[in-house]
Parts: structure tokens; C-alpha cells; sequence
């Protein structure tokens, strides 16, 4: 009987006791934390049979101006297919910070019509608190995959998408970075960046729906997002380069919030881009 996961959600010990299942595939999704001193171990230790995942290079527009830009489906369903994705496949992805990148792996096989994949709590942090078996970091080779794409085109938004949202209020628009960076009382981590926040924008920091590196739980998550939400609409995710903002993705689909998106460019591309409204505070 083939794996399947029944939340975006699963623990190392239900991935440690699925460790060996034919179709389950492990993703190690991990970058390096923008603006973070903390250095990833992708070279080091890893979860046994474990893939790298690469967001920056082979998962990801290299040709944009803008850092973490969503590839084409055609160049996803290759990549996926090297790395030896199947239509059958059961995709556990974690990261070595705990949940941070893990999150948009998650997100970008949502978003080309994949869903049997999850993020692992806690990472490999919590893998390793848990003792279970780690390996030298060191590349598998697997078979060349069938997964074939189908991208979601509601689950990305451009630049144009969030304007007219602004326009016609008709999505709720929340921002993942730091409280600081939203107000423009912290500079950004990227040189030359502006700070500030999109126009009508509400600020929800991806730090306020984990507790050390793992989600908090449903109904926390639940009072979190409703607190934000004093009508039903549509929610639209934005961060700095798209990375965060799936963290809340992330945790709205955990509480059965499905009807979002992700501004792909974020701020990075929202401030670099002349003319665009910005507020500070």
C-alpha cells in the first residue's frame, strides 16, 4: 500500500517508523536564513536517503532580478523528475532550522497540482533531539521520475494581482516578516532595500506560529489567524522573497484555510519596483 499523508503536518517519529516506505521520498529543503548568522549543515548530517532540494538554483527562476522567483512548470516537473519524484511519490520535507525553507518546497509542489507532500515538524533539529538515525550528508542517486506538473495558478500572485487587490479590498494581505521590518523601524537584510509595507497590508510575523523551530498547535494557529480576519476573504502571503510567506501558508492550511496565495516577488520586488505605494507605520 503506497504512503500517504493525511496533514501538511507530520512527526518525526510517524517519519521515522515511514522512513523505509517504497514511495516515500525525503526532501532537504534547507537555505541559508536571510539576514541569520546561522549556517546551514547540508554538508554535514542529514536524514538517511534524504534529497537536497536546491529553492535558490534549480528550483527557482535563475534568470529574474528577484531572488526565489517561481520556475516555469516545465523546469519544475524536470528538476522534480531528476531528483526522482513519481505521481505516487509521499514527500516528507524538512530544513535544519527548524520550519523555515521547508515550508516553500511545500508550497511550490502545492502550486504545480502536487499534494501528497508534507513539512516535518521541528526539522532536523527535532530529529536529532529525538535521536533518530542521521547519515553523512552524501548525494543518492535515484531513478529519473514521471511527476508531471500542473501548476495552480491561484495559489501564486504578481505585482499587478496585489495592486488591484489594494484597489478593490479584495483580499486580506499579510505580511510574515518582522514587526520592525513592516514598520520600517528595522532595516531590511537586503542592501538598498526599503523598508515599510505594502498598502492596507496587516502584519503577522511567521515567528508568531512556531515555537522553537515546530508549528504551534491548530487551535492556536486558529485564534492567531481569526484575530486577523474580521471578514471572509481571500488571503494573499508576502515576505521578503517569498520564503516566509509560506510559513502561513503553511499554517492556514493546517487550520483548513485554504483560498490563499503567495505574493511571489514580496517585498524585494514591491520596493525595487519604481512607483509603488509604500507606508511606514
Amino acid at each position: 500500500m503506497k504512503l500517504k499523508v493525511k496533514s501538511p503536518l507530520v512527526v518525526t517519529s510517524w517519519l521515522n517508523h515511514h522512513l523505509y516506505a517504497e514511495n516515500l521520498v525525503v526532501l532537504n529543503g534547507t537555505i541559508k536564513k536571510v539576514g541569520g548568522n546561522i549556517e546551514s549543515n547540508i554538508e554535514e548530517k542529514q536524514i538517511p536517503n534524504a534529497i537536497f532540494f536546491d529553492i535558490k538554483k534549480n528550483f527557482s527562476d535563475t534568470s529574474s532580478e528577484f531572488p526565489s522567483t517561481i520556475p516555469s512548470a516545465q523546469q519544475f516537473q524536470e528538476e522534480a523528475r531528476k531528483i526522482g519524484i513519481n505521481q505516487d511519490s509521499c514527500i516528507v520535507v524538512y530544513d535544519n532550522l527548524g520550519i523555515y525553507s521547508a515550508a516553500r518546497v511545500w508550497w511550490l509542489f502545492k502550486t504545480f497540482g502536487f499534494d501528497n507532500v508534507a513539512v516535518l515538524d521541528g526539522g532536523f533539529p527535532a530529529w536529532q533531539i529525538d535521536g533518530f538515525p542521521v547519515e553523512n550528508e552524501v548525494s543518492h542517486s535515484r531513478v529519473i521520475g514521471d511527476f508531471k506538473s500542473d501548476y495552480q495558478a491561484n495559489n501564486i500572485r504578481f505585482t499587478n494581482d496585489v495592486l488591484d487587490s489594494i484597489a478593490h479590498k479584495k483580499n486580506y494581505i499579510l505580511d510574515a516578516r518582522s514587526a520592525g521590518r513592516f514598520n520600517a523601524t528595522q532595516p531590511e537584510p537586503r542592501i538598498d532595500l526599503k523598508g515599510g509595507h505594502i498598502p492596507t497590508s496587516l502584519s503577522l510575523p511567521y515567528t508568531q506560529l512556531l515555537v522553537e523551530g515546530k508549528m504551534k498547535t491548530e487551535e492556536e494557529l486558529e485564534d492567531i489567524f481569526r484575530s486577523k480576519l474580521k471578514k471572509e476573504k481571500p488571503l494573499v502571503f508576502t515576505c521578503g522573497s517569498g520564503i516566509t510567506a509560506c510559513i502561513l501558508a503553511l499554517g492556514a492550511n493546517i487550520v483548513g484555510i485554504t483560498n490563499v496565495s503567495v505574493y511571489d516577488g514580496s517585498w524585494t520586488e514591491w520596493a525595487s519596483t519604481p512607483n509603488l505605494p509604500i507606508e511606514k507605520k
